[in-house]
């Protein structure tokens, strides 16, 4: 059996003791055992080392920690919606262990100055372990950037039209002239590139009809960003696929909302095209539902997704079509958001997830909708490859970070604004009942959250550059569609 140890070291600080632990190929009835910040051991009962401290959970699921590589904390320049502290308190309370922010804050992250100041910030305030994709919108910064310890880079190809944030000017870049040399650039460091797709041009054209034909409200705005099917992010991605093509640059594509973006991967794959998908769990669990979009409003927006679509993307999650779940977990204030009633187009998007969303998968597994395992996959051991953080995150085996959450997989719960730990204060799943929650959460060997209350202080989490290191720069690669000419 891979990994397990069965000659156990005299003594271990932790052991924890369940049925299933999920292990990368097989679930495992026995032991995990800690020394100091790693996984020491795995051990089948009865060949357990003595220990200096016991965990107990016989009834509950061993994972390991989520990697949400997708969230948005707002800190520093937005901190009315959002800050490291309570966005990571969040994080910690469902059950996501490491976490990697997002570079629309203010300033931008798209120079070695702007980012080795945001990491100094969230240094003193994560609760759990934190990278930060830096904003690739400046091809002068990239290899410092990279140098300095950025996880991934991130550009926005949108920015808002009829209002201001959060697609902003410094994180965004809509000329395919600069994205190419972008992607290039970005290819010389093999970082990881995300992009959020889209085609900017469309996305006017497409404001402007449905002012004129329908509006301002909650409803004309989903509308507007699913017209035909998605094609203002399946434009952006078939832009993306080529200049990844051009370039060869690790792509990961953000928002995956439809079938046809899906089969624009599928092919890209098949012609050997380093790319990845994310799906946003609201795609699925809020703005699946246009009931959502007419009952919640600018609460469930984001985008809408229309049913046949929703669909597929639950195929996608069962068959190992999609690569990763990234939260986007993206609060405003609620004084912010009521103004979408009236003129969405002018309202901040996106909502609260990642204390939820764990949650929401859950229930879907005890409905047999998609199983537990596949769930860690896309939610923790994929990343972790994704993002160069495996085999340390990610992973229950010898040698990893000792990473885990304890899921009871039988405990019902009310959603709740009070139970929200963000900052915006509210939950658009408030009333929601969800079966299986994530009970007790361990950063590096320390409980960091347990029955819904932090353990630990700000500060606690750390910088992933830190912790593992910066990675160098590599020699100019691109990778020509016309090579063999």
């Amino acid at each position: 059996m891979t990994n397990v140890v069965s000659q156990a070291p005299e003594r271990v600080d932790l052991l924890i003791r369940s049925k299933r632990i999920l292990l990368e190929r097989f679930d495992f009835d026995g032991s995990v055992g800690v020394v100091g910040e790693r996984i020491a051991g795995l051990y089948p009962r009865g060949h357990e080392p003595e220990a200096v401290r016991h965990i107990d959970a016989t009834g509950l699921v061993v994972a390991p920690g989520l990697i949400d590589s997708h969230a948005h904390f707002r800190d520093p320049g937005f901190t009315h919606k959002e800050d490291f502290a309570h966005g990571t308190r969040a994080a910690a309370l469902g059950g996501v262990t490491t976490v990697m922010d997002m570079p629309n804050v203010d300033p931008p992250t798209n120079s070695v100055e702007t980012f080795l100041a945001h990491i100094e910030n969230a240094r003193g305030k994560s609760i759990v372990d934190f990278g930060h994709n830096a904003a690739g919108t400046d091809p002068s910064q990239i290899r410092g950037l990279a140098a300095a310890g950025a996880t991934a880079f991130k550009i926005f190809m949108m920015q808002d039209v009829g209002r201001d944030y959060p697609h902003m000017p410094g994180t965004m870049v809509e000329d395919h002239g600069l994205l190419y040399e972008l992607f290039g650039e970005i290819a010389s460091t093999g970082l990881v590139l995300m992009v959020h797709p889209h085609d900017q041009s469309l996305w006017r054209r497409f404001v402007g009809d449905a002012w004129e034909r329908d509006g301002r409200g909650p409803g004309s705005y989903a509308k507007a960003w699913f017209r035909d099917e998605g094609l203002i992010f399946n434009s952006g991605v078939a832009t993306a696929l080529e200049l990844q093509a051009a370039t060869g640059v690790p792509l990961h594509l953000l928002h995956t909302t439809n079938a046809r973006t899906l089969s624009h991967v599928r092919w890209a794959k098949a012609q050997g095209q380093n790319v990845t998908t994310e799906l946003n769990p609201h795609c699925l669990f809020l703005g699946g539902s246009w009931e959502n979009i007419e009952r919640l409003g600018p609460y469930a927006l984001g985008v809408w997704v229309s049913d046949p679509h929703v669909e597929a993307l639950w195929e996608s999650v069962r068959n190992g079509e999609l690569d990763i779940v990234g939260t986007d977990h993206a609060p405003h204030a609620q004084s912010e958001k009521e103004g979408g009633w009236d003129d969405m187009f002018a309202a901040p998007g996106g909502s609260p997830a990642i204390q939820e969303f764990l949650s929401l998968f859950l229930t879907e597994v005890n409905a047999g909708r998609v199983d537990l395992r596949r769930v860690i996959e896309l939610c923790a051991t994929s990343p972790a490859k994704r993002f160069g953080l495996y085999p340390h995150k990610g992973v229950i085996r010898v040698g990893a970070d000792a990473d885990l959450v304890l899921i009871d997989l039988a405990r019902e719960v009310t959603l709740s604004h009070e139970m929200a730990a963000s900052k915006a204060g509210y939950s658009a799943y408030a009333g929601q009942v969800v079966k299986g929650v994530p009970v007790t959460m361990l950063l590096r060997g320390t409980v960091i959250a347990e029955d819904g209350r932090v353990q630990v202080d700000p500060g606690f989490g750390q910088f992933l550059g830190d912790r593992f290191g910066r990675q160098e720069p590599k020699p100019q690669t691109t990778k020509g569609m016309c090579d063999a000419y």
